[in-house]
């Protein structure tokens, strides 16, 4: 990606620091798979000490670990609860039904966020014209929510509910340090109320690559049976738990400077005309907004900004989707913030008069 050009599509966009590729290069290494390598090693005691839990399993993607807690908690025939714009039922292709003969049950929250009343009563009855309700999964932050940290209040009211209910719990925390450090609640307080949790490396973090599931000891070493047959087993991985180590030490906290950009980001978007943020507040790093319907599809508006070297994701026909992270800084905020009033004020492309050759 040149230089000058403003990335703004995805905290997963960032790329490993000087001083990450440094302890990546320097790294200890042995196999994996045989379960001796020690960077590794280092890296599952780490993640599970943090969020307190028994264990955790290094894997090379949020969407791997999420299969596996599937996996963990559910037996084909059986279902789990969720919202209906969280990452593993719309983001992660069905794995959850593909790979293993799961069923989600989907519910509406408001912008990701589920009230404990919206799920009674959808636990199914135990008759055998029905699958069996057995999960509960939530999102922290979440992606579609627009980076929404969902209320703790309400994470220990449904947690709770589950739990009484008989059923297990488990947290895509793939931005859970996003939340940590907007709120100020420590990483155990969310993850008490979970039986599992994954936490993703290669977003906010900065690394290159890497996610970690916790949770019980004897939960854990099934999951490496689970990782091994998806093709997650990797030998002299310790050079990627090297860059999972270092981002946890020292990209943890910095996570507020991407919190304080994106608010930036969001106070300049509501100075334009023809953009609306949607939700109108930002918890975290991510900011979402609408594209008047007047100007043209998002997408061209995307293409627009592109063409002036501003790069963010189109979601849907009117929405655009913009992420700050490690790579941008106030001073490109700024300039994205220009481009984004250049490109509204422009007549949308389709209508622009034809050029005379």
């Amino acid at each position: 990606m040149p230089h000058d050009v403003l990335d703004f599509r995805s905290d997963t966009v960032t790329r490993p620091t000087p001083a990450m590729r440094k302890a990546m290069a320097e790294a200890e290494v042995g196999d994996d798979v045989l379960g001796d390598d020690p960077t590794v090693l280092r890296l599952q005691e780490r993640v599970a000490g943090i969020l307190g839990k028994e264990a955790a399993l290094f894997v090379p993607s949020g969407t791997m670990s999420n299969l596996i807690a599937v996996r963990l908690h559910c037996k084909p025939g059986e279902e789990f609860l969720c919202e209906a714009g969280c990452h593993v039922y719309n983001f992660e292709q069905a794995g959850y039904a593909q790979l293993c003969g799961v069923a989600a049950r989907a519910v509406e929250g408001t912008h990701g966020v589920l009230r404990v009343e919206q799920l009674e009563g959808l636990i199914r009855p135990d008759n055998a014209h029905f699958a069996r309700t057995r999960m509960v999964a939530l999102e922290n932050t979440h992606n579609r929510g627009g980076g929404r940290i969902q209320p703790y209040a309400h994470v220990e009211a449904i947690t709770r509910w589950a739990h009484d209910h008989g059923l297990t719990t488990h947290l895509d925390g793939a931005r859970l340090f996003n939340a940590v450090v907007a709120t100020g609640i420590e990483p155990t307080r969310w993850t008490r109320h979970f039986d599992t949790v994954s936490v993703c490396f290669s977003k906010g973090l900065g690394a290159p690559v890497g996610s970690a599931l916790s949770g019980p000891r004897d939960w854990i070493a099934e999951a490496v049976r689970h990782r091994k047959v998806l093709g997650g087993g990797m030998r002299q991985a310790g050079v990627l738990a090297a860059a999972a180590l270092f981002a946890l030490e020292h990209h943890v906290d910095r996570l507020a400077e991407d919190h304080a950009n994106a608010q930036r980001l969001a106070e300049g978007i509501r100075g334009i005309d023809r953009l609306r943020l949607d939700p109108p507040t930002v918890d975290t790093n991510l900011v979402f907004f609408h594209v008047d319907r007047a100007w043209g599809p998002a997408a061209e508006f995307s293409a627009e900004l592109k063409r002036r070297g501003l790069l963010m994701l189109a979601t849907s026909p009117t929405m655009i989707r913009a992420a700050t992270h490690l790579d941008v800084d106030r001073d490109d905020v700024e300039r994205a913030i220009g481009i984004l009033a250049e490109v509204a004020a422009l007549r949308r492309p389709s209508q622009r008069p034809a050029e005379v050759s």
